[in-house]
């Protein structure tokens, strides 16, 4: 009977010591501090939202070429190569990247933003979206990028058609915004 109260007894210090270590650990964790991923590339400090918005705009001279940025449903996935981070995005609204084409387009289903290039730069493009119920969620005149996409900011979970017309030339393809779908379109080929 002794030997069981001494087994007990060692089992019991032992749990009082293990979950002591673990609230210690708890209660004086650092908060998290800058990423230097993002500061070297002076994007410490910015949203999700903000660093797709600012790298997506980039001309080709600016774009760092040793930063990848892909733009996944509900996260942005920074890497150098040997540092990797998720930075989260808004959770009401996907980014969908648009690269209307005429004649050359690529496959693509996260939008890189710092490789990704599309065959119409700096052209003035007319955009509608619209939902499967008809509702028109965007009807805006935009300019694409230097590097051949238009970025929108949609609503999550919707699913419509989008609409782009450049030049006498439309195009349109079937759109969803859900956490499977493509954040990159370079299907839209004008005709």
């Amino acid at each position: 009977m002794a030997r069981t109260s001494r087994v007990a007894a060692a089992a019991a210090t032992l749990l009082l010591v293990l979950t002591a270590c673990s609230e210690a650990a708890e209660d004086t964790a650092a908060a998290p501090g800058p990423a230097p991923l993002l500061a070297e590339h002076g994007l410490d400090g910015m949203s999700g939202k903000e660093i797709v918005d600012h790298l997506d705009r980039l001309d080709g001279a600016e774009r760092p070429t040793d930063l990848t940025a892909s733009v996944r449903p509900e996260e942005l996935i920074v890497s150098d190569g040997t540092e990797e981070l998720a930075v989260a995005l808004p959770e009401d609204e996907f980014y969908l990247s648009v690269a209307p084409y005429v004649d050359s387009s690529h496959e693509c289903f996260f939008h890189s933003l710092t490789t990704c290039q599309g065959e119409l730069t700096e052209a003035d493009i007319e955009v509608t979206f619209t939902t499967t119920d008809g509702e028109v969620l965007l009807e805006e005149t935009t300019t694409t990028f230097a590097n051949g996409f238009a970025g929108f900011w949609l609503p999550r979970d919707v699913e419509g058609v989008l609409e782009v017309t450049h030049d006498g030339r439309t195009g349109q393809v079937p759109v969803a915004t859900g956490e499977e779908d493509p954040t990159c379109l370079t299907t839209l080929r004008l005709v």
